[in-house]
């Protein structure tokens, strides 16, 4: 069967009184049916007090989501188009905001749009922003993105329910203070409208409607702000100024070892399990000092014209998706061992290493680099099949360090790095276990001290104290 033309014409902000003369023309030709998005406009009122119209509030009633709404206001209007031409009229412009109508350029050809004057329009007049000069981005409060910029100025529209907003309201006060001002618009071109200001951390359900949409200009936070708040601090600190990438070099080794500390403070379990809250927040506190630093080294690279910042991030964005095939591509990786071998393979076909072992810092702490080679090593099968085989390397590494005539440091280099072997083969993390048992170790001898002078006490005094301080620890 043959379809008639569709024509969507756009029925601006408000009532028919804002609606061109063309598109009120086609609007009001009788012998042409109209399909009304929705009748909960003022324009749509007007339009159905001078004809008749075919609304699909219906549809928004029955459905379970809007993608079975928007389906079945598709399918409504296409199927009155195999009967002749169709009129499907929607609130503002159909250029801004209308899924139905991709769908219906999607699903046929030659469908005609008469834009209309869109909310924003009037939202740019009220705010007094120009796009071009300032920029400009438009979000959907049903459907905010991540991560959430906030690095132009904002308008977020369709704030039509109290749930849209509560929860704009409250991923907005992750990144901006309660007190931030947020302009709140609302029924822009009507006789209703109102321009008021609230603050952020006031907005309340009531502050929802239809016809409502929120503008924000602010200082730029969270990654963006970061950004351009060290460059800013590079120009006009002179602490920052006389930074090179070595004097920053220890701050970056300081940073990622309070980082490792807040981590190892957590719950073994985490992220599963009751958060420790305070916990997180001490980890919050250490990754955007180490974040800094990772941004600062950038900054300077920007300064010597070779990469900046965005070249970082986009150069391990490129990096993840190229080692991960099994995700972006058509490769298999069932397991977490399989995903690292793949891994450890692309990374050695990209940079051209002859051996397994290349890239393993030698200033990485003696402990992680023992487990990285091992691990390197043991991704191509060079590893003991059992436990059994470590713990009697173990044993003969113990006995050949106790030997009199042995080259201690030599075997005692050997006899740890079996130690490490083990660690691996017990899935322990060596580095982090054996800074447990220095963090145990210091607690307890710290409980000795405190039951009195250590001067002249034998070593059997000396242990009675250190196991009363284990069984205070327990």
């Amino acid at each position: 069967m043959t379809i008639g033309s569709v024509r969507v014409v756009g029925l601006g902000p408000a009532g028919l009184d804002r609606v061109g003369s063309a598109a009120l023309a086609a609007l009001m030709d009788a012998s042409v049916p109209v399909v009304v998005r929705t009748m909960q406009h003022p324009a749509s009122v007007e339009l159905a007090a001078r004809r008749t119209v075919v609304a699909c509030d219906d549809l928004y009633e029955r459905a379970v989501d809007f993608d079975e709404v928007y389906r079945g206001i598709v399918g409504r209007v296409l199927g009155l188009a195999e009967r002749g031409p169709v009129v499907y009229a929607v609130p503002g412009s159909p250029l801004v905001g209308e899924t139905t109508v991709v769908m219906l350029r999607a699903r046929l050809d030659g469908v005609e749009v008469m834009a209309g004057e869109s909310f924003l329009d009037l939202v740019l007049d009220r705010v007094g922003i120009d796009p071009l000069s300032r920029g400009l981005q438009v979000l959907d409060a049903h459907d905010l993105p991540f991560p959430l910029l906030l690095h132009l100025p904002t308008v977020i529209a369709q704030v039509d329910t109290a749930a849209s907003l509560l929860g704009v309201r409250d991923s907005l006060l992750t990144l901006l203070e309660p007190e931030t001002p947020v302009t709140r618009l609302a029924d822009l071109g009507g006789s209703d409208e109102t321009v008021v200001v609230v603050p952020l951390g006031d907005l309340r359900p009531f502050h929802a409607g239809l016809r409502v949409s929120l503008f924000l200009d602010t200082l730029t936070p969270g990654w963006p702000g970061l950004v351009q708040t060290n460059a800013r601090l590079r120009v006009e600190c002179p602490w920052d100024r006389e930074q090179t990438h070595h004097t920053l070099a220890r701050h970056l080794l300081e940073e990622a070892y309070e980082t490792l500390e807040a981590i190892e403070a957590l719950p073994p379990e985490s992220p599963a399990g009751e958060p420790d809250i305070a916990g997180y927040l001490d980890l919050e506190e250490e990754l955007g000092d180490l974040l800094l630093q990772v941004v600062f080294h950038a900054t300077l690279a920007g300064e010597a014209g070779v990469f900046g910042v965005e070249e970082v991030a986009e150069s391990i964005r490129r990096k993840l998706v190229a080692r991960h095939p099994h995700v972006f591509g058509d490769a298999e990786a069932d397991t977490a061992a399989h995903v690292v071998a793949n891994w450890e393979r692309l990374k050695r076909d990209e940079k051209g290493r002859e051996s397994l072992l290349d890239g393993v810092p030698k200033a990485m702490p003696s402990l992680a680099r023992s487990l990285q080679l091992q691990q390197r090593a043991a991704g191509v099968g060079f590893d003991w099949p059992a436990i059994e085989g470590v713990v009697a390397k173990v044993r003969e590494e113990l006995e050949e360090t106790l030997d009199p005539g042995a080259d201690h440091t030599h075997e005692v280099g050997d006899l740890l790095f079996s130690v490490v072997n083990l660690a691996r083969h017990l899935a322990v993390d060596p580095e982090q276990a054996l800074r447990a048992a220095a963090d145990r170790f210091e607690r307890r001898f710290r409980l000795v001290e405190a039951e009195g002078d250590l001067t002249g006490l034998s070593l059997e005094e000396m242990d009675a104290r250190w196991e009363r301080a284990k069984d205070e620890e327990r």
